[in-house]
């Protein structure tokens, strides 16, 4: 990539490595209009914390066209089939502005306290060793299946009070409920929100099971949540609320281990000095993750009014995409910005899992989850590499979301690890 002129965001290559395009983006048109759209990236770390900040005139409260699968494509037969057999799209955490957000974001806060999360260590310790368990005898393992996906999706299963039985089915719902930023055609779509409307209609008995016989999962703290004498959340909201915990439960976590082994097979000195066992290093390094690798790579805002970003007109009504995932990267931010560093001073900074309102409400979960898996894994195995160091590592071509398709790994089995059994 060497100049604007050449830049496709939407292009196989580039949804593949973006980090190119985000550079010559940053350097040339850092508020750029993609041709003939009224749409408009923004890749410079400060502009995008100045738009996020800004919620009266970047609003997160967005059309969804029409799709309530959560598309970008408001098909006719996707909007007959919610009408006939779905429920209403409801606007809560990451399509709200607040107030309607912030009342949203203090029910679900009580389900995410740092109380609970502290509470969940062990626990996740428990399924991290049991995953690991299930293939450490094989010496090889497709890690995205067998680890990635399973680990998230076991804990967001347990903590909505559904069984781990149904994982692939969550991985289904969760999968179609993601918005790929790209127009899939009217077929494609159709599928999704038929898994949708089929995550919907399981959740609302799941609902209803809880309202006279709660547990202690979120789910029942979401149905019986209530703040200052307000109302329950209903059954639009709970399922809008579910649905983006769900993605968010699992997709991001899953991509994010992903990224991070690769970049550990990349950076062979900031894996040894990870096996040193220090803790704030395990821990800087889930921050570069996010910050490398970003799961989620941007998210659309609209704009309220006619306005301007860094110098940039942007007319109102126009679809503006923070790109997280660029602003990780940017120089003036971070020093050697394209490095895996387990002893950057500012890793904190990134903002891979957004910033201002709409921080995700998981986040903490998320960091134990990475910490606690990378550290296991580290203990547990040595000498990681690709089965196959020859085959091309490909990542689902999707605009918002980045990751791995499959991991397909070898290993030895740590002499810890060996000494323990």
């Amino acid at each position: 990539m060497t100049s604007l002129s050449e830049i496709n965001l939407m292009a196989p290559e580039t949804l593949e490595c973006p980090f190119g395009a985000y550079k010559v983006l940053q350097d040339e048109a850092p508020v750029y209009n993609v041709p003939e759209t009224n749409m408009y990236v923004v890749t410079r770390y400060d502009l995008v914390m100045e738009a996020v900040r800004n919620t009266k005139v970047f609003s997160s409260a967005m059309s969804q066209n029409g799709s309530s699968t959560g598309g970008i494509m408001g098909y006719p037969e996707v909007v007959e089939l919610f009408e006939k057999e779905g429920y209403p799209f409801a606007s809560t955490l990451i399509s709200a502005d607040p107030p309607e957000h912030t009342r949203y974001r203090q029910l679900v806060n009580r389900a995410f306290t740092a109380g609970r999360v502290r509470k969940m260590q062990a626990y996740i310790q428990q399924i991290v060793d049991e995953l690991i368990d299930g293939f450490i005898d094989d010496g090889e393992v497709e890690f995205m299946a067998d680890f990635a996906i399973m680990l998230p999706i076991y804990i967001i299963a347990d903590q909505l009070g559904v069984p781990r039985a149904n994982a692939a089915k969550f991985k289904a719902w969760s999968d179609a409920a993601i918005p790929i930023g790209l127009d899939i055609g009217a077929e494609a779509e159709l599928e999704r929100a038929k898994l949708v409307v089929e995550f919907q209609k399981y959740f609302v008995e799941r609902i209803e099971e809880v309202r006279d016989n709660p547990r202690d999962d979120i789910i029942s703290d979401l149905v019986h949540a209530e703040v200052d004498g307000e109302r329950p959340l209903d059954i639009p909201e709970l399922l809008s609320i579910i649905q983006q915990l769900l993605v968010a439960g699992n997709e991001t976590t899953t991509n994010a281990f992903g990224a991070g082994l690769v970049l550990l097979m990349e950076n062979p000195d900031q894996l040894a000095l990870l096996k040193q066992g220090d803790d704030k290093m395990m821990r800087t390094f889930c921050e570069e993750i996010l910050r490398l690798e970003a799961p989620v790579q941007g998210l659309f805002r609209v704009t309220t009014c006619d306005t301007e970003l860094g110098g940039y007109a942007i007319p109102e009504g126009s679809m503006v995409n923070l790109r997280w995932g660029a602003a990780n990267r940017d120089e003036n931010v971070f020093d050697a910005p394209e490095k895996l560093d387990v002893c950057r001073k500012n890793a904190g900074a990134q903002i891979g899992y957004g910033v201002g309102v709409h921080f995700c409400v998981g986040a903490q979960l998320a960091r134990e989850e990475l910490f606690l898996g990378f550290k296991t894994l580290l203990s547990r195995l040595d000498n990681i590499r690709l089965t196959d160091p020859s085959a091309p590592l490909e990542h689902h071509p999707n605009f918002l979301l980045r990751g791995l398709k499959t991991l397909p790994l070898k290993f030895d089995k740590a002499e810890q690890a060996q000494a323990a059994e």
